[in-house]
């Protein structure tokens, strides 16, 4: 169906004018004057031509088949024009028009009836409120842009017509080639999965650019970004990270959650490359733009000064790219041909009076090196520097090797004409070293991305039906919070291990069953009414006689209905007091985009003070429970630290995945959290939870 938008044989432009300060004379201008080489048609009421072409009244006047409509008048009358391309048998319609959902409550109406008549008469609507698309391959600018894009693999959509004029500025100033622009607007039938998906199969389009303010569908927008980034690089800037107002959240994960999170989760999740901002979205772009992969991460780095050097390898270090030494062989075969100052380890120095020969027998021996995956040319322009012949050099070196080679030509005036040459060779060319390794970085991440096998959420063995019943109980009892008592019985249901446990109704029974449990014992409220035991003096803990027993749950329930007079009690829940493992907290927040997203991090009050925490959208795999633990500062804790054994991490990861299975089968589940989860040196327990439920 895109196909329509991107490669129609006609192009009918309503709202066509004249007049050169209007969108419609944009427009019209841009089709002609760029070649686009199918009929264009403009619609206008009034003139008999415009710019040499004859006009129609209304696009069912034509009489011709159109493929694609440009629509741009008022938006009180878009809806009518729409219908006429409806009636003309137009597939898809480029709605450049504001003054829809962005202008108030009449303007949401007209983009409600917009997705209307997409929906009945099957037209693909871009827009409202967009600033157009482009194609050169067929020389197709249905834009208001001022230009034209150079012919590239990138493909490139926007969220932000200021930004996608920006974009297309840069673009003619750095010589970046592109495929496709797409001007995304608000967005109300296409959106940024829809592209995605597209370009995924597109011969065009190697790399796969974008600019997000938010998602239409997060579940679509995952499945069809996995599936595509095993193919094509697809790398992002998202906006609009920060919540105005903090939402009201009653869980430790809800509190620690937030919109900014859950995209990074679903950019890691999906292998989308994030871009922090313009210039890294540019970067990354050239980095990617050459279309080759390492095979490893190790990096050679040339260079003829030995500053620059040194802070390239400083910021391999830091980034986890690896300086491999290069085999014998070719620090001999250098050797013969550099000067017995130069360094032939990594970096290479090849002394500040370095010509482009030495540059050249560098080059001719490290690209065959089997223990150098890629190569950063660093060059400062020095007076003795060839600059021009060096370019030259590494262009055909890169022509070569099917090895990356990035380079970074430092200075302005005298390396400016030598970049130029090195971006039209397809050599990428980064003003800072630290950059280009961190772009080189990139590389790595995405080839360790797309080589990595297939993986599906594993099925939970579960006691389903159970599970559900005492769901189904609590909501029909209007009941969307419950404590740890209801709560373990929802989660034992998954295979969660709890404490060995019992109520006790008086202080005597407390004695006994503290003393059937084993010394010492945990003692707490039991009661639907209060959620927070500490809150209110309802929890003892380390209670090692039955006489403690007794006087605890005393005082237990007499603190309790001191604080809340009207408190059901039941009586207090008696635990077996586990020791000597770790704490940690599992949890489970819902978020408006994407849905369940698990958090993991270190538990009890240290999750509140060092916030140090992993998040991934459900369902997960077992590789990703894994890296959400490895994700955290803190997890050296948990595989022994200064003599400490080892807790058990398989069994963290066994209850991400178990509490990815609960929020998958009972989505109506909104918060829950397991903190803290005692990990021992073989198995966990969980020793106290919280669930929450979606209301009515």
């Amino acid at each position: 169906m895109l196909e329509s938008l991107f490669n129609p044989e006609s192009i009918a432009v309503i709202g066509a004018s004249r007049d050169p300060k209007k969108v419609g004379y944009a427009v019209l201008n841009n089709l002609i004057k760029f070649n686009y080489a199918g009929s264009i048609y403009p619609v206008n009421p009034s003139p008999d031509d415009i710019l040499g072409l004859k006009t129609y009244r209304r696009t069912s006047d034509i009489g011709k088949p159109v493929g694609l409509a440009v629509i741009s008048v008022p938006a009180k009358v878009v809806p009518d024009a729409l219908l006429d391309c409806a009636t003309a048998g137009v597939r898809a319609a480029v709605i450049l028009s504001a003054g829809f959902k962005e202008a108030g409550a009449e303007g949401i109406r007209l983009e409600e009836r917009l997705k209307e008549i997409s929906a009945e008469h099957g037209i693909r609507i871009l827009g409202p409120n967009c600033l157009g698309i482009i194609n050169t391959s067929n020389s197709m600018n249905a834009s208001f842009a001022g230009g034209m894009l150079p012919k590239g693999k990138v493909a490139f959509f926007s969220q932000s017509g200021a930004l996608g004029i920006a974009i297309l500025d840069w673009a003619l100033g750095n010589n970046m080639g592109f495929s496709k622009f797409i001007s995304l607007g608000n967005k109300a039938d296409l959106n940024e999965a829809d592209f995605i998906e597209y370009f995924s199969g597109d011969a065009d389009t190697d790399v796969i650019l974008g600019y997000i303010e938010d998602v239409i569908d997060g579940r679509k927008f995952l499945e069809v970004a996995r599936k595509t980034t095993k193919v094509k690089p697809i790398i992002l800037i998202k906006s609009g990270g920060t919540e105005a107002g903090a939402r009201a959240a009653s869980s430790h994960t809800g509190a620690l959650a937030g919109s900014e999170t859950a995209f990074n989760a679903a950019f890691k999740q999906s292998g989308i490359i994030r871009a922090q901002g313009i210039q890294e979205l540019f970067d990354t772009a050239l980095v990617f733009a050459s279309n080759k992969l390492p095979a490893g991460n190790g990096l050679l780095i040339i260079t003829n000064a030995g500053g620059p050097g040194i802070l390239a390898a400083d910021m391999a270090e830091q980034s986890g790219v690896k300086l491999p030494i290069m085999a014998k062989e070719t620090i001999e075969a250098m050797a013969k041909k550099l000067p017995s100052s130069a360094s032939l380890y990594n970096p290479v120095d090849l002394i500040g009076d370095a010509t482009s020969e030495r540059y050249a027998a560098a080059l001719e021996s490290a690209i065959n090196d089997p223990n150098v995956d890629g190569i950063l040319v660093i060059l400062t322009p020095q007076a003795m520097t060839d600059v021009g012949n060096t370019a030259d050099i590494i262009i055909h070196a890169g022509h070569e090797t099917a090895k990356p080679i990035i380079t970074s030509f430092i200075g302005e005036v005298s390396v400016r004409a030598s970049i130029e040459k090195l971006k039209v060779g397809g050599v990428p060319s980064f003003s800072y070293p630290e950059t280009a390794v961190r772009s080189f970085r990139k590389l790595c991440d995405f080839t360790l991305w797309k080589n990595a096998p297939a993986e599906r959420a594993p099925v939970a063995v579960s006691n389903k039906d159970a599970a559900g019943k005492i769901i189904d109980a609590l909501l029909r009892e209007n009941r969307f919070e419950v404590g740890e008592d209801i709560a373990m019985d929802i989660l034992a249901g998954y295979g969660f291990e709890f404490p060995e446990r019992a109520l006790a109704k008086t202080a005597k029974e407390a004695g006994a069953i503290a003393e059937r449990i084993g010394f010492p014992v945990v003692m707490k409220i039991s009661s639907p009414d209060i959620l927070h035991k500490t809150d209110v003096g309802g929890v003892k803990l380390n209670i090692n006689s039955e006489v403690a027993a007794e006087d605890a749950f005393m005082e237990i329930t007499a603190n309790a209905l001191r604080f809340m007079p009207d408190a059901m009690i039941n009586g207090v829940m008696m635990y077996e007091m586990i020791k000597g493992g770790k704490e940690v907290i599992l949890g489970v927040t819902y978020d408006r985009t994407f849905g369940h997203m698990l958090m993991f991090g270190l538990g009890g009050i240290y999750v509140e003070i060092l916030k140090d925490v992993s998040f991934r959208i459900a369902p997960v795999t077992r590789s990703e429970a894994v890296a959400m633990i490895n994700e955290i500062k803190t997890s050296a804790l948990l595989r022994g630290a200064r003599g400490e054994k080892p807790v058990d991490v398989d069994a963290i990861a066994d209850g991400l995945l178990k509490l990815s299975a609960i929020v998958t089968d009972f989505p109506v589940i909104r918060e829950l959290d397991i903190n803290p989860l005692m990990v021992l040196n073989n198995g966990a327990y969980a020793i106290d939870a919280r669930i929450i439920f979606k209301r009515k």
